[in-house]
């Protein structure tokens, strides 16, 4: 099983002095993250349309084997909700063109207000392209059902585990492709909770215990510049190659609350 962890974004300028040096350049710091990570999830997509230029610049910059998650624009998730997507997929995915040799997963995450209907998501299932793998974040209670998942597993389509620190009932385990894709928010504290060694090991523990084929992990607790540390602490569990942050960077993050 091949396990990728990295960060839910990287373009964080309160990352500075706990994981960018002071000095570094932004425009080195999707190189510099590469030097720690071999994947990362991008959120842009999600606001708007990445320019041309600026993917293929990404693509550039990130070493051979280096994989991009994107998020999937909310014209298609939270105002178009899914219904009629079909021509907003296709301008969606050809945008991404000069990422596809390192592009990884598609991740839709729906709006916290979108029930489970399962005509219209089996619609949206159907018109899905298939040239990349597609994972699903739900945000709403009523997708707690085996037809749910069956629909998932009919498509190949991976369900997303994500640890919203209890704010959202998302937290549901099932393997429904062949791939995993974990999403972890903060476990007290959405997006500011640093994770403790035994959360760590809670999920690294659940990791393990996979069987897929292949594992995104994604921290998505950057407000106080804890994202880079858990991760890296989640990659040392799992016997993954670990650099080290710099003492000075510790030292900083060590004075920092935990939520």
């Amino acid at each position: 099983m091949e396990v990728r962890i990295g960060t839910s974004g990287w373009r964080y300028r309160h990352w500075r002095g706990v994981f960018y040096p002071e000095g570094l350049p932004t425009r080195e710091w999707l190189n510099y993250y590469a030097g720690y990570f071999d994947t990362v999830e991008v959120n842009a997509t999600f606001y708007g349309t990445v320019k041309e230029e600026t993917l293929r610049q990404w693509a550039e910059e990130t070493p051979e084997g280096f994989l991009f998650a994107v998020k999937a624009h909310r014209y298609i998730t939270h105002i178009k909700r899914l219904r009629g997507v079909d021509e907003a997929l296709s301008r969606f995915y050809a945008s991404l063109e000069p990422l596809y040799p390192k592009l990884g997963v598609i991740l839709f995450q729906f709006p916290p207000s979108l029930r489970y209907d399962p005509d219209l998501l089996e619609e949206f299932l159907r018109i899905l392209p298939r040239d990349f793998p597609v994972a699903i974040e739900i945000r709403h209670r009523s997708f707690h059902r085996e037809a749910f998942l069956d629909q998932l597993r009919r498509y190949g389509v991976a369900l997303c585990v994500s640890d919203t620190a209890g704010r959202y009932p998302s937290l549901l385990w099932a393997v429904t492709a062949n791939f995993s894709y974990i999403r972890l928010h903060g476990s007290r504290v959405l997006y500011r909770s640093s994770y403790t060694d035994e959360e760590l090991d809670f999920w690294a523990r659940r990791i393990e215990e996979l069987s897929v084929k292949r594992v995104y992990v994604y921290f998505d607790n950057d407000a106080l510049g804890w994202a880079p540390e858990n991760a890296l602490r989640l990659r040392k569990r799992l016997g993954l190659p670990a650099r080290s942050l710099p003492p000075e960077a510790l030292k900083i993050l060590q004075g920092r609350p935990l939520d």
